[in-house]
């Protein structure tokens, strides 16, 4: 089969490699579609990812896969089901890794359900709690962002953010868009701090208090659309760029919280407590796909979410075209692409 694989070089090639064999509680899927990410994908291959990874290795982590070899162990998946997060494994070639292995042609999930009804080690199924089957009648080129979409969610969720309160949401990509309306559905007042660029796909959500990150004025504007003496109940930074956090720290209600959910500079991230006028607290428990998996199904079929936002679901990017996509990506052209295997 074809992968996409980033080498010791940082290049982006696609290789020939064995199409994977399953074990007894796990499927084989066709994978039919993946989404790019701008963050995790573009410092594999850039080579700026904070974990440590062994090149070279198949990257993509938003790939959907139809079921089409059963293990004969397995309970929960049937042949035809479309599933969530699968990749290729590690060892289908000695000096080849994978990061998450989404996109190729082939990959596998596994039965986690089976494996912990058994009891089962946790390492032997914990990680697999992101292989969900896709309801029916949820399009296999949207499917992808159902993966961007249940990681913000869950986070989101677990913030606590009482319904009407006032967001920050600072950035404007993929997991910023996906903030922004989850804060809407919340009927909170969602401002948004991003690129001048990326303003029409936040006014595509219904989101229209949207500020220039590079406007000097910025803090300025920020405090008019908040209107006098009002504070915001929670700052979302999506990039990881604390000196933004900093800026508007004075900005946070009392308990007000903080979700630092980008780590686009993780290594040098620091709040500065005592640029706040409040005592406030910091989310740190990260977020569970498996949780939020249901719910953003039903938002997608109840046509609650405008999936073209992310991306052009009519002109996906063959596999083999994909260096063209990153690389379209890298100069900020699109906020996600479609990837066709």
């Amino acid at each position: 089969m074809k992968a996409a694989v980033v080498t010791q070089e940082h290049k982006l090639e696609i290789w020939d490699v064995p199409v994977p064999d399953i074990g007894e509680y796990e499927v084989l899927c066709k994978i039919c579609y993946g989404a790019t990410c701008a963050g995790t994908d573009l410092r594999l291959i850039q080579g700026g990812h904070p974990r440590p990874i062994s090149y070279p290795t198949i990257l993509g982590h938003e790939s959907v896969g139809r079921v089409v070899e059963v293990g004969k162990k397995v309970k929960n998946f049937r042949k035809g089901d479309l599933v969530s997060r699968v990749g290729a494994p590690n060892g289908l070639r000695p000096e080849l890794g994978v990061s998450w292995g989404g996109m190729a042609e082939y990959g596998i999930a596994r039965d986690h359900w089976e494996l912990r009804r058994i009891g089962a080690p946790n390492n032997l199924w914990d990680k697999y709690r992101v292989n969900q089957v896709i309801w029916p009648g949820i399009d296999e080129k949207i499917a992808p962002l159902i993966i961007t979409l249940r990681e913000t969610l869950s986070y989101y969720q677990r913030l606590q953010i009482p319904e009407g309160s006032k967001v920050l949401i600072i950035g404007s990509g993929a997991n910023a868009l996906a903030f922004a309306m989850f804060a809407q559905m919340a009927k909170c007042q969602a401002i948004v701090l991003g690129s001048a660029q990326r303003r029409t796909h936040f006014n595509n959500l219904g989101i229209v208090s949207y500020i220039d990150y590079k406007e000097e004025n910025r803090k300025t504007i920020l405090c008019e659309l908040l209107g006098k003496r009002q504070l915001f109940d929670c700052i979302i930074d999506a990039v990881g760029s604390s000196s933004t956090v900093n800026e508007t720290l004075d900005l946070l209600s009392e308990n007000g919280v903080i979700g630092i959910y980008g780590w686009n500079d993780r290594a040098n991230s620091g709040i500065h407590t005592f640029s706040a006028k409040r005592s406030f607290r910091i989310y740190a428990n990260g977020y569970d796909e498996e949780e939020a998996h249901g719910a953003v199904c039903a938002l997608l079929l109840e046509g609650k979410i405008n999936y073209r936002v992310w991306y052009d679901i009519e002109h996906p990017v063959a596999l083999e075209d994909i260096d063209r996509a990153y690389a379209a990506l890298m100069r900020h052209e699109a906020v996600k692409y479609l990837i066709e295997m």
